[in-house]
């Protein structure tokens, strides 16, 4: 058994957990939720050792440990699979090495040489420990999301660990991965004895999981509950939000105009979208999904000159454009959200005040190129207003920001400037449902504005809540083109799929 007692800790101006209990026991998985803020991700990085200034004792067997630094939280057992798993990896690295990493750091001593056929064999012993078919001399920058996923899982498991803690796991996974995932998860609780905390915004899949869970808001535990038939999805959200669940889609009717932006035909330099066609009118939310891989992100950055367009025709207003990169797309009336925030939608080591100002610097700038800070301050809290960025001050540096508002400064940024047509890719990965609400209210707002909106996302459910047409994309291709109204989910699966 592993518990934490009156854990508090504080950063500057905020007070993230209040005397906060927590327990978790091996061989259990155990659910954690909250919305963004609420001291989820700070409270384990407490038990990995990353929050070392907390106050409070943590035990494990009733035995009090002192947890200050993530060498110390690994001696005991205790390992972290953040969401951002590439932070984590050592890219130009084998599989074999990744996995093998904190033993040939911790355990060299003095020694200057390393026995590479041993450090492969351990590699492929765990890999085979726990199901998963890689090859150990593979570099992992070659490898996909999910196989990340499982390099750090080996890693933890190597160690011998007794408690694995997962960060968004399945934020970044195609169903079919997800699937994976969780078989190996009960098979390293059930065969293992390992005792995971389970961190997700996706409450069906915590059900699916999970045996027990633990509610969290504003930096205190709401209940601790046994997940079972009396326990509702719902209740859950109801209980994270501290209001009842209002209606989760907030669509209105908007009218919608002429068209705004028509695409014809377009291909990019990878082949990884071919021969697209679609449009989007003035107020209209336009839907483009499918499975991962089915080639929404490389149009989204094919339509901003993030990728190269090698075929067909793009036009805003009836006027034929040419982008060559995002600076152009820019200049042409185009925003974009892109999935990947923390590496290509923020600048995480920046303020909110400067991440907010970024796509528009140009406005706060005087004939000598200086900038007017006062200025950027000003429209910067009042965005932080608007858009009910929970933050101390606008001096807040973004690294410091739940997952949710970071999105909300990603997507603010762009409000600034004279954007007209915005591009939201998986705008809610990582997102609860509380900030999800806002970020539906504020594209509904967008559309009521006369904006032409393309939201890319896997998630059926949002797709159909939140859009007026929708583009099915399979294997780099638009397969079919619905309205929502007259649209399901498994309508939607079946083209997915590649169904005709």
């Amino acid at each position: 058994m592993l518990e934490m007692r009156n854990i508090s800790i504080e950063f500057p101006g905020v007070k993230a957990l209040s005397n906060v209990d927590f327990g978790i026991q091996r061989g259990k998985i155990h659910a954690l939720i909250g919305a963004n803020g609420a001291g989820k991700s700070t409270l384990m990085k407490v038990l990995s050792g990353v929050n070392s200034h907390y106050t409070g004792q943590i035990f494990i067997d009733g035995r009090q440990v002192h947890i200050r630094t993530p060498k110390l939280a690994k001696k005991e057992g205790i390992e972290i699979v953040y969401q951002e798993v590439d932070t984590a990896l050592i890219p130009y690295l084998s599989v074999g090495e990744n996995i093998m990493l904190n033993s040939i750091v911790n355990n060299m001593n003095r020694k200057h040489f390393i026995k590479w056929t041993e450090i492969y064999n351990k590699a492929k012993e765990v890999l085979n420990k726990i199901n998963v078919n890689l090859d150990v001399k593979t570099t992992v920058k070659e490898l996909s999301l999910a196989q990340k996923q499982m390099v750090l899982i080996c890693r933890a498991v190597v160690e011998e660990c007794k408690f694995l803690l997962l960060d968004e796991p399945t934020a970044p996974l195609s169903n079919r991965e997800t699937i994976e995932l969780f078989r190996i998860v009960r098979d390293l609780s059930k065969n293992h004895n390992v005792g995971f905390v389970f961190i997700s915004h996706r409450v069906n899949e915590l059900f699916e999981i999970c045996e027990s869970i633990t509610i969290m808001k504003d930096g205190a535990v709401v209940t601790n509950k046994k997940i079972d038939d009396r326990l509702t999805q719902q209740q859950v959200v109801e209980l994270m939000l501290g209001r009842k669940f209002e209606e989760l889609y907030p669509k209105s009717k908007v009218d919608i105009g002429e068209v705004l932006l028509d695409v014809q035909g377009l291909s990019d330099k990878e082949k990884l979208i071919k021969k697209v066609h679609m449009n989007v009118r003035k107020g209209e939310i336009v839907g483009v999904t499918g499975l991962v891989g089915a080639g929404k992100t490389e149009l989204c950055k094919t339509l901003f000159g993030a990728i190269k367009q090698v075929e067909g025709e793009i036009k805003i207003a009836g006027k034929i454009i040419k982008i060559k990169d995002p600076s152009s797309a820019v200049k042409q009336g185009l925003a974009l959200v892109p999935e990947e925030r923390s590496k290509e939608g923020i600048l995480v080591e920046e303020s909110i005040y400067s991440n907010l100002s970024a796509s528009s610097l140009s406005k706060y700038t005087n004939k000598f190129g200086f900038v007017d800070r006062v200025a950027e301050k000003h429209k910067a809290l009042e965005l932080i207003k608007e858009l009910g960025i929970k933050t101390p001050s606008e001096y807040q540096k973004l690294k410091l920001l739940s997952g949710g508002n970071q999105q909300k400064v990603a997507v603010g940024k762009w409000l600034v400037s004279e954007a007209e047509i915005y591009i939201f890719d998986e705008p809610t990965k990582g997102v609860d449902v509380g900030a999800k609400q806002d970020i539906f209210k504020l594209i509904t707002r967008l559309a009521q504005m006369g904006k032409g909106i393309i939201y890319a996302s896997c998630e059926f459910s949002e797709i159909l809540g939140i859009t007026d047409r929708i583009y099915v994309m399979y294997d780099g291709c638009v397969v079919k083109e619905l309205e929502t109204a007259n649209t399901n989910e498994e309508e939607l699966l079946y083209y997915s799929t590649g169904g005709s």
